[in-house]
């Protein structure tokens, strides 16, 4: 059993305009067990807040590094907390 954590990451690149929220929260509902949001920024990153266990937070960072993404991600800035709750499911924001 994998403990719950909260996975806050910022993604740079080609990821506004090109689904990449929508994709994001379909990644995010096909781990499982995962709430929180994705939402574009001004400076053209996205930020995606996950909470739940640890190995499916850890799964969809790895989805955000790789090649399956939509548009272009040059980079990966996370950091992990403690969950906070009070997310009803998996938003885009």
């Amino acid at each position: 059993m994998s403990e719950d954590v909260r996975l806050v990451a910022w993604v740079r690149g080609h990821v506004q305009g090109v689904g990449f929220r929508w994709f994001t929260r379909a990644r995010a509902l096909e781990l499982g067990e995962l709430s929180g949001f994705a939402l574009n920024l001004g400076d053209g990153r996205v930020q995606v807040v996950a909470e739940g266990p640890k190995d499916h937070c850890e799964g969809l960072l790895d989805w955000l590094r790789g090649d399956d993404t939509p548009g272009r991600v040059d980079g990966v800035t996370e950091i992990w907390d403690t969950p906070r709750g009070g997310y009803d499911g998996f938003a885009i924001r």
